[in-house]
Formats: C-alpha cells, sequence, structure tokens
C-alpha cells in the first residue's frame, strides 16, 4: 500500500504519573518533495501510555481529508498492539469498562474509522530519525514551565468539555 501520509509519533513521562508530553512528526510526500510538520504539548500530571496513545490521536486529528491512507509508526507496543491485534475493538464492545485511558481511545476510533489506517512498531532509541526526532518533542514538551492540564486524567470537573 502506498501510504499518503507518515504520521511518527512518540511520548514521554517524567514519573509516571508526572510532567509529560508528546511529539508528532508527519510527513508527506507530493510530486517528489516531503513536506514536514511537527507537533508537541506537555501536562503537568500524566502517563506515559496516555502521552504515548495522545500523540497518536493528534497525529490522527491534523489529517485535513477523509479516507485518507496514513502509516502511523510509534515506538509504542502498548498502543501499537491495542490497535493491530484488535484488542481495542473488544473494550470498545465492553463501553471500555475498567480500561484505562478510555477517553483516548474513544477519540482514537472516531478518528481511526475516517482514514485508511495502518500501524507499524519500531523499536525506540534505536537511531530512527523521525522517532528519535518525535522522542525530543516530546521531551522538550515535558519541560516547558506552561503545561496543559491533562483534565481526565487528573479527574477535574471544572475542565471538561
Amino acid at each position: 500500500m502506498d501510504y499518503e501520509v507518515h504520521i511518527y509519533t512518540d511520548g514521554a513521562a517524567k514519573g509516571n504519573p508526572g510532567r509529560g508530553g508528546y511529539g508528532v512528526v508527519m510527513e508527506t510526500v507530493m510530486m517528489g518533495k516531503t513536506y514536514r510538520k511537527e507537533f508537541y504539548e506537555g501536562f503537568r500530571l500524566t502517563t506515559n501510555n496516555r502521552m504515548e496513545l495522545l500523540a497518536v490521536v493528534v497525529g490522527l486529528e491534523k489529517l485535513k481529508n477523509p479516507n485518507t491512507k496514513v502509516l502511523v509508526v510509534s515506538d509504542s507496543k502498548y498502543v501499537i498492539d491495542s490497535v493491530v491485534k484488535k484488542w481495542v475493538f473488544g473494550w470498545e464492545k465492553k463501553k471500555f469498562v475498567d480500561r484505562k485511558n478510555a477517553d483516548l481511545w474513544k477519540r482514537l476510533l472516531v478518528i481511526y474509522r475516517k482514514h485508511q489506517v495502518d500501524f507499524k512498531w519500531v523499536k525506540g532509541h534505536n537511531s530512527h530519525p523521525q522517532n528519535e526526532r518525535c522522542d525530543e518533542l516530546a521531551v522538550m514538551a515535558s519541560a516547558q514551565k506552561q503545561l496543559s492540564i491533562d483534565a481526565f486524567y487528573e479527574n477535574i470537573e471544572g475542565e471538561l468539555l
């Protein structure tokens, strides 16, 4: 399958839970030229798995055209295996009862169904240029002075939309 977009993702948390962030690198090749965008955000209190998952969600939500052929590349076995091995669809049927990160899994499934998405796992910290860049972005995001609030994780009533 020829992919229109490659989305590389990583998440980080200093402490688990602790300060965290995600990084996303999106690459599109059009007419022989590679276009690249980067996204990142840091949170004051979260977990590594939430950031790994949020990176994928944000990357997919940035896609502008429905039915895009996309390859998501991540070093997170948690995210990759949950989708590739179809665990998340079983969790969905059970309404995510007793499942961590249900809010993010629900967001993922909504956007996942709007595109043609494949997933690929890569070993982290193994000289994969885009994965290394995502890691840099995630760590940088978690170290910022102004951090966002992961309202679902912190269970802050007034912050929920």
